[in-house]
């Protein structure tokens, strides 16, 4: 299970930080990464990291969102800056990779980020 938290409403230009953790799970496993989809549009991939910190991120968010992972947390974090109405979605956490020669790949139940303009 993955629980991300975080979301909610505010203003353009504000900012928000959303949270993932997963229980009964290490991350330093996993490549993680924050995906969100809108009404009436695919899931789409926001940011990701790799277990080495390695980051990418979606044209659209490039220079205001921040993807991060606190392996001693057991957390991934995405910081948002500079909020545009164009961000409202839901979003959703994952994390993936090979562990014990299984692959593995998981999503929390989304949290909604409403920016009003």
């Amino acid at each position: 299970q993955l629980q991300a938290s975080g979301g909610g409403l505010v203003q353009a230009g504000g900012s928000l930080k959303l949270s993932c953790a997963p229980s009964g799970r290490t991350i330093a496993n996993y490549a993680m990464g924050w995906y969100r989809q809108a009404p009436g549009k695919q899931r789409g991939l926001v940011a990701s990291i790799t277990k080495g910190g390695s980051t990418n991120y979606a044209d659209s968010v490039k220079g205001r969102f921040t993807i991060t992972r606190d392996n001693a947390k057991n957390t991934m974090y995405l910081q948002m800056n500079s909020l545009k109405p164009e961000d409202t979605a839901v979003y959703y956490c994952n994390v993936w990779g090979w562990v014990s020669s299984n692959y593995e790949s998981y999503w929390g139940q989304g949290t909604q980020v409403t920016v009003s303009s």
